[in-house]
C-alpha cells in the first residue's frame, strides 16, 4: 500500500485509538479522584489495542513486518509518544488555565503525525526481499 493510500486508513484508525483514550482519560478523571496523569496513562493503556490492531490490519496492510517485530516497535513508538504526550499535557495544565478536556485534545492532535511517521517508516518498515541476480 502506498504512503498516499495509508494515510486516510491511518487518520480513521488513529481518530478511534485517539477517540478511545481521549473519552477513558476524561471518563476515569470525572469519576475517581485520580490524577489528570493516571488517568491518561490509563486511557492510553485502553487506546493502545486500538491503535495497533487498526494500524496493522488498514494503516499498514501491505507490511510483511511479523508481529514479533512490530509489535514491540509499535508499543516503542507508542510509550515514546506517549511519553510526550504526558508532558505536554502537564506543562498545559500546569502553566496555562486549559482544562483537561482542551489541553488533552490538543496534545493528542499534535502527537498524532509523529505517530504517523514513526509506525510507517520504522514500527512497520519491512526489508525487501532480496532479488535473485539475474
Amino acid at each position: 500500500m502506498t504512503m498516499r493510500a495509508s494515510v486516510p486508513h491511518f487518520l480513521m484508525v488513529g481518530a478511534c485509538a485517539a477517540a478511545t483514550h481521549y473519552l477513558v482519560t476524561l471518563g476515569v478523571d470525572f469519576t475517581t479522584s485520580l490524577t489528570p496523569a493516571w488517568s491518561n496513562l490509563i486511557g492510553f493503556l485502553c487506546a493502545f489495542p486500538v491503535s495497533y490492531a487498526g494500524h496493522r490490519r488498514w494503516s499498514f496492510a501491505g507490511t510483511r513486518a511479523r508481529h514479533r517485530q512490530a509489535l514491540p516497535r509499535f508499543f516503542t513508538v507508542a510509550a515514546c509518544t506517549f511519553a510526550g504526550n504526558q508532558l505536554m499535557l502537564a506543562t498545559l495544565l500546569r502553566y496555562t488555565p486549559l482544562p483537561l478536556w482542551l489541553a488533552l485534545g490538543i496534545v493528542l492532535v499534535f502527537v498524532a503525525l509523529s505517530s504517523f511517521l514513526l509506525g510507517r517508516y520504522w514500527a512497520f518498515a519491512h526489508r525487501p526481499a532480496a532479488t535473485p541476480a539475474k
